[in-house]
């Protein structure tokens, strides 16, 4: 029997997206498969050693330092969600337009903070032309 497709522009990557302009995106697969449209906030962690970014699910009104996560309310019809981390971005000279692109996360159990998604954060002008050069506009 035939089934009708009815869920075009849909994301069904598992990836978190880092855009140029300073936000992170996480795809409705990545919010289905891992329970998350429950929470309201996620909080950034940064290893500056291993380039790392650690994302926190949580409802916690009482964290101080949240980030708004937009459009969990659409997760239910099969929609991510995003959060803007401007001050995040500027504050360990992460420069998305050089960090740009999706990143597979690793769930994580980290020692006197909880579960983390990780990503590892790659130069993808890098990726792109083959060199580790830094590419200026």
């Amino acid at each position: 029997m035939f089934e009708k497709f009815s869920k075009q522009n849909k994301k069904y990557d598992e990836r978190i997206t880092i855009t140029k302009s300073f936000n992170f995106g996480f795809p409705a697969r990545f919010f289905s498969e891992n329970n998350l449209s429950s929470f309201k906030y996620v909080v950034l962690y940064f290893d500056n050693e291993s380039k790392e970014i650690g994302f926190q699910f949580t409802s916690d009104e009482q964290e101080k330092y949240k980030y708004t996560l937009f459009g969990q309310g659409k997760t239910k019809e099969g929609y991510g969600g995003s959060i803007i981390a401007s001050s995040f971005f500027r504050n360990y000279n992460i420069d998305p337009k050089i960090y740009h692109g999706k990143y597979t996360p690793e769930k994580r159990l980290v020692e006197g903070i909880g579960d983390l998604f990780v990503i590892k954060l790659s130069n993808k002008t890098a990726d792109i032309t083959g060199s580790s050069e830094v590419l200026k506009p």
